[in-house]
């Protein structure tokens, strides 16, 4: 569980924020007017989540790969043989078309 402190106590006690984060390993969350605005978390933090966010690219990566090779694979259909294609295409965050 996160501490949570608004903004305007957060900027009188950044130093003793800061050493909570740090050597207590506490993750704090600031906010402003009762709403989430910024967390303080350690290095280690950040850390594994950029190492999340790489995974999970990575594997996003990974099923686009997949669902491509797919379209230019063949299915047998009873009586003879169809083609059959698999259109996909990834729209990633802020894409107009998505």
């Amino acid at each position: 569980m996160a501490y949570e402190i608004p903004v305007t106590q957060a900027r009188a006690e950044l130093a003793d924020l800061i050493n909570r984060v740090v050597y207590g390993g506490e993750r704090v969350v600031v906010t402003r007017h009762g709403k989430p605005l910024v967390a303080l978390v350690s290095a280690a933090d950040l850390e594994r989540l950029e190492g999340l966010e790489e995974e999970g690219t990575a594997a996003e990566e990974q099923v686009i790969s997949s669902v491509s090779s797919i379209g230019s694979a063949t299915s047998v259909v009873r009586g003879g043989s169809q083609r059959f294609g698999i259109a996909a295409e990834h729209r990633g965050p802020g894409d107009p078309r998505a």
